[in-house]
């Protein structure tokens, strides 16, 4: 027979894992219906429906794609085996060029053609901030 101070707590203790319990499960739905999954274009080529959500797409902009007119900016991702044509309206980034690699978010209008509402140039790996370089460079000494 358990007392009375006992089952107070095994009620206690009951009511925060369950109180965990259910705010873990809400941060975890939000989190998962924020995050944007990220692809290539040869993930796109091998999938047998087109996916209509929002997801982003990652490559390298092909040389001699750029397309530019007053309102749209055309080009075509590729991951060197498979590409696919991004349009998209907006500022791009200053980092954004061909040959360089880009992160495009938007939504498939069918398997060779992406709609994009968001560019994000990547730099170059090798890119490191100066106050960081310096650091390394004073502790190599």
């Amino acid at each position: 027979m358990l007392t009375k101070k006992v089952k107070s707590r095994v009620y206690l203790i009951s009511l925060i894992l369950v109180s965990i319990s259910i705010a873990l499960f809400f941060i975890l739905r939000s989190l998962n219906n924020n995050i944007l999954y990220f692809k290539t274009p040869s993930d796109i080529k091998l999938e047998k429906t087109v996916n209509y959500n929002k997801i982003r797409i990652g490559g390298m902009v092909k040389k001699n794609s750029l397309k530019i007119d007053s309102e749209e900016i055309e080009f075509t991702v590729t991951d060197f085996k498979n590409e696919l044509i991004v349009s998209y309206r907006g500022t791009v980034p200053n980092l954004f060029s061909e040959g360089k690699g880009v992160v495009a978010e938007g939504v498939l209008s069918d398997k060779n053609f992406f709609i994009a509402d968001r560019i994000l140039a990547k730099h170059d790996e090798e890119y490191m901030p100066p106050e960081l370089k310096d650091l390394l460079k004073d502790n190599v000494k």
